[in-house]
């Protein structure tokens, strides 16, 4: 199921398809990417079975969310090809069983898909969907180093707001927020 379309993505339901299940293990079964997740167990895969079981861990986690939720494939218009993942929830505390009432959208992208903008324009386009939904403002949660995402983060107009260990356990990860327009960030300055 199509969620969002952009100028040039695709963001989708990730799928049974075997072409899917390859591109969920060819992404999440490189050390280079899962080694900026935030407490994922499991990862990185060493087995192409393991992207089914993934997936099936995504549809749990967003069953209840009706679609405002997820963690969606990002297709290129253009060539079909699917550049990653891209996803918005409801974020874990400190107890990773419950939910909090902050939103994270984030972004993982293959290397073959890194340098195009796309984590940029389904970011944006996640966000703003989010925004007309009512959140007042979203989280972008980053590993220490991962200096490709927090430049996401930059594009996107989010404020760094440093390193917190608010949610994922306590795991200190550096953290940035975007406000909704004409809302005022944590510090008290209006958003962009």
């Amino acid at each position: 199921m199509t969620v969002l379309t952009t100028e040039r993505l695709i963001l989708r339901d990730w799928t049974d398809d075997p072409t899917d299940l390859a591109r969920i293990y060819d992404i999440y079964s490189r050390p280079g990417i899962t080694r900026w997740l935030a407490v994922s167990p499991g990862l990185p895969m060493t087995d192409p079975a393991q992207a089914a079981d993934r997936l099936r861990i995504w549809r749990d986690r967003h069953a209840a969310d009706h679609g405002r939720y997820g963690t969606w494939a990002i297709e290129v218009r253009e060539t079909g090809l699917v550049a990653g993942t891209a996803l918005l929830k409801p974020l874990p505390g400190r107890d990773e069983a419950l939910r909090t009432e902050d939103i994270e959208t984030g972004w993982h992208l293959h290397p073959d898909s890194w340098g195009h903008g796309y984590a940029t324009e389904a970011a944006r386009a996640i966000v703003n969907r989010e925004f007309a939904a009512g959140t007042s403002e979203i989280y972008a949660l980053v590993s220490p180093g991962n200096d490709p995402s927090m430049a996401v983060c930059r594009r996107l107009g989010m404020a760094h707001v440093g390193l917190r260990t608010d949610w994922y356990g306590g795991e200190e990860l550096e953290t940035f927020v975007l406000a909704a327009p004409g809302g005022q960030l944590p510090s008290g300055q209006p958003a962009r």
